[in-house]
């Protein structure tokens, strides 16, 4: 009877309370044998009997707030821990997030035998299926060809031949293998499950709908993993399924006969599911890390509307009709998938100060339903014809998040599996704040909003670095603004904007704010707004290497920015764009393709000097802009702090807080990294310098400024216009146009003496006209006709 006296004086001094401030206390300690009663002295043994003593208490009490404890040890799952609106008002927390392991694995006690030469086999139970394999607490690696590499690069280590015949041939079953390969363009990757081989030699292919944007496999980026043939390196494992067999080949440090092995064999952990109109409210999970579960890159998969993405519904934490729940102070590692994912109706979730990483999918995700979205269309080629399309602003119901809260995290590493992923990932959502977080080593963006619907996000003092490591055409943050508004047939929008310049608004209704954050991204742009992103307030944040890009969209206000190396990319900008740049520190002239119009304001900028400067003045904008040194304060250290006063003065730009970037919670602060220095482009010059280098369509000139010059290109005088880089898709380029290393010397009948007299005659061309221009090249006169809007 003694074991009894803890819980009934629980009970008796939560019953003596007033109903307002009833509460219990329920505790669990994995290492209990005998059956518990909850309390701290005779706690249970698992999660689930907690659970299901709290469901009875709630039944009778129902305003009781319950919190279940969890003692010091590591809790296996047989099934994920689902709390229901029954539950409402519970918290389940842990003593210490590092001592309190959910684990997705099961242990398993095997028995070694010497395979061949350094690998070792053992018996497993009938019927199990993991793609999971942890040795003492580290995952090991998939069989898999190449061999795993971490400075690889894509798919830390790629190989062409990975699915060849020839190597194909080599294998005895390749059924049930898993080809990798990136898209085509690098937007993403491909997964397939090789089923078979047909009768040439080649592999039979399942799957392939990762991504929302089909094209051919890359013939290059790519892996195979799970062929028994390839296991070759230590760390390596496999799994025979029909034999229930595991083979491994162990790193030297690992003893098998005293490890710890844990397989893989759950997919989530937590699922708090309710309904709009019956949430779950108010649950809190805290203090716990997370760990070991599937991969999910095969599972079911849906389109979000015309982004890139296509996703899986489903998360190791699974949020879906909730109200006021919370996820905090948690560790969630060594996952197979999402990390969190909020679905549907949500309102006020908050995840703070957790800490996400090695995960195989994105950490953190908001993802409501098309159900929701007025005409939705779902590729990038789709559309929704005008005359049957819903022309009302807003939502269409109340399926999507709101209101919610991404604070203080640490994220790094996600992505491992899955290359379409982000550390925080919008669509069909609507006023979220991330804030504070520090997001970094990642395969494509840190941050990624898929659509305008519906805006009021606000993205501040965020430390976003190391992005699109293995990918392409993207940024640290990216959006894209595929909306209504939107159609592939650049003509159609283009009449669409002019007969309905509000309809932009009707899908991005809220302004999103970008605003006090450090991004830098090197394999594309440190802020890339595509294709049609609309309402966007974007200001103070500094830019460390690639710039801002908008593309098409409208009414995008960018001010008080610092670009460090780079600038503006206005790309195919509308006649009526209404877009504004003003109050920015750039290092480089604007990086413009194909503008139909020059946007609503560009004035009072620093441009580093006067050569990029008087391109934007030729088209009658930046006026009142000047150029300069603005002589940031230490940038060693990343202050970029302007002290040039008369300059930033002048263009009225105002600084911003240098040491606020990024996560702030002092734990994680201490582990967490920062970005590297970027590497300084020289771009102001005295007239004894050399010309500055500015950008022209994505290609690079330079004014000819000395007789050396005059001499290397052949030319008969000291000017021209040197074409010092282009780019492959530039118009000017394309048709057999511009070369690197022409010096332009003519263009409409007229001289060109330096990049400004260039310029000058650019502007002059009409929409569609072409400009012919007599270029030296090889020391020999030439001309083309190109294309330069």
């Amino acid at each position: 009877m003694n074991r009894y006296i803890p819980i009934l004086l629980m009970m008796f001094l939560m019953f003596s309370c007033t109903p307002e401030n009833k509460s219990m206390e329920l505790f669990v300690n994995p290492t209990e044998q005998a059956k518990g009663d909850g309390s701290e002295v005779y706690p249970f043994s698992t999660i689930s009997e907690a659970i299901k003593k709290a469901e009875e208490v709630k039944k009778s009490f129902p305003k009781i707030k319950i919190t279940i404890t969890l003692l010091k040890g590591e809790y296996y799952l047989e099934e994920p821990v689902v709390i229901k609106p029954l539950l409402n008002g519970l918290t389940i927390t842990g003593v210490d997030a590092s001592q309190v392991h959910i684990k997705g694995s099961q242990l398993l006690h095997p028995i070694w035998q010497k395979y061949e030469d350094k690998i070792y086999i053992t018996e497993v139970p009938a019927n199990i299926d993991f793609d999971q394999l942890i040795i003492n607490g580290t995952p090991q690696v998939l069989a898999r060809y190449p061999n795993y590499n971490e400075e690889g690069g894509y798919w830390q280590g790629y190989a062409a031949d990975a699915i060849s015949k020839e190597r194909i041939s080599t294998w005895k079953n390749p059924v049930g293998s898993f080809f990798y390969v990136l898209h085509n363009g690098k937007w993403g990757g491909f997964h397939y499950r090789i089923t078979g081989v047909n009768d040439d030699g080649t592999a039979k292919l399942e799957g392939g709908h990762q991504n929302n944007r089909p094209s051919k496999p890359h013939e290059e980026y790519r892996m195979v993993e799970n062929v028994l043939e390839e296991l070759d390196a230590p760390g390596e494992w496999f799994l025979d399924k029909d034999a229930s067999k595991l083979y491994i080949y162990p790193t030297i440090e690992t003893n098998l006969e005293s490890a710890i092995v844990e397989v893989s064999i759950l997919k989530d952990l937590f699922q708090l599911v309710g309904t709009e109109k019956d949430p779950v409210k108010n649950v809190t999970i805290s203090n716990i890390t997370l760990q070991h579960t599937k991969r999910t890159f095969m599972e079911k998969y849906e389109p979000l509307l015309r982004s890139d993405w296509t996703i899986y519904r489903g998360g190791v934490v699974f949020f879906e009709g909730t109200e006021n729940c919370k996820i905090e102070q948690c560790i969630l590692k060594d996952l197979g998938g999402n990390a969190i994912l909020a679905s549907k109706y949500n309102n006020n979730l908050q995840i703070t100060e957790n800490h996400i990483y090695d995960c195989g999918a994105s950490a953190i995700s908001f993802i409501g339903d098309p159900s929701a979205v007025r005409s939705p269309a779902f590729q990038y080629g789709e559309i929704v014809p005008f005359s049957e399309m819903d022309t009302l602003s807003g939502p269409k119901n109340e399926l999507y998040p709101r209101n919610s809260l991404v604070e203080n995290n640490l994220i790094h590493r996600i992505g491992r599996t899955e290359k379409q992923t982000a550390g925080v990932q919008i669509a069909m959502a609507m006023d979220i704040t991330i804030k504070n977080n520090s997001i970094y080593d990642m395969p494509r963006a840190g941050i990624n909003i898929g659509d305008g619907t519906w805006g009021g996000h606000i993205i501040e003092k965020n430390d976003v670095f190391n992005t699109v490591l293995e990918t392409s055409d993207h940024g640290s943050f990216n959006s894209w603004g595929r909306d209504r508004f939107w159609h592939p047939n650049r003509k159609v929008m283009d009449s669409l904007a002019v007969e309905h310049p509000e309809m932009y608004t009707w899908d991005a209704v809220k302004t999103t704010t970008i605003r006090q954050n450090r991004f830098r991204c090197d394999h594309g742009w440190d802020i890339d707004l595509d294709d049609g992103s609309s309402n966007y307030h974007i200001y103070n944040n500094l830019c460390l290497n690639n710039g801002i890009k908008l593309r098409e969209g409208f009414e995008r206000i960018v001010e008080n920015n610092i670009m460090v190396n780079n600038s503006l990319h206005p790309h195919v900008w509308f006649a009526n764009s209404l877009d504004v740049f003003k109050h920015n520190i750039i290092a480089k002239s604007y990086q413009d393709v194909n503008l139909k119009g020059w946007g609503k304001d560009l004035d009072y900028n620093l441009f580093p000097n006067e050569e990029s400067m008087l391109k934007s003045q030729i088209y009658s904008r930046d006026i009142h802009s000047v150029f300069g040194d603005p002589k940031f304060k230490d940038p060693a250290k990343l202050d970029f702090t302007a002290t040039a006063d008369s300059l930033i003065s002048a263009i009225e730009f105002n600084n911003f807080p240098m040491d606020e970037f990024g996560v702030q919670t002092l734990e994680l602060k201490r582990l967490a990294k920062t970005p590297e220095v970027p590497v300084f482009r020289a771009n102001n010059h005295t007239e004894k310098e050399a010309s500055p280098t500015v950008e022209w369509l994505r290609n690079s000139l330079k004014s000819v400024d000395s007789e050396q010059e005059q001499s290397a290109y052949g030319l008969n005088s000291p000017h021209g216009v040197i074409v010092l880089g282009v780019w492959s898709k530039s118009p000017a380029v394309e048709n057999n146009g511009l070369k690197k290393g022409d010096v332009i010397i003519k263009a409409a009948g007229k001289t060109v003496k330096n990049v400004k007299d260039f310029f000058t005659i650019d502007q002059e061309l009409q929409q569609g006209e072409k400009l012919e221009v007599v270029v030296m090249r090889n020391q020999a006169e030439k001309i083309l006709s190109i294309k330069t809007k």
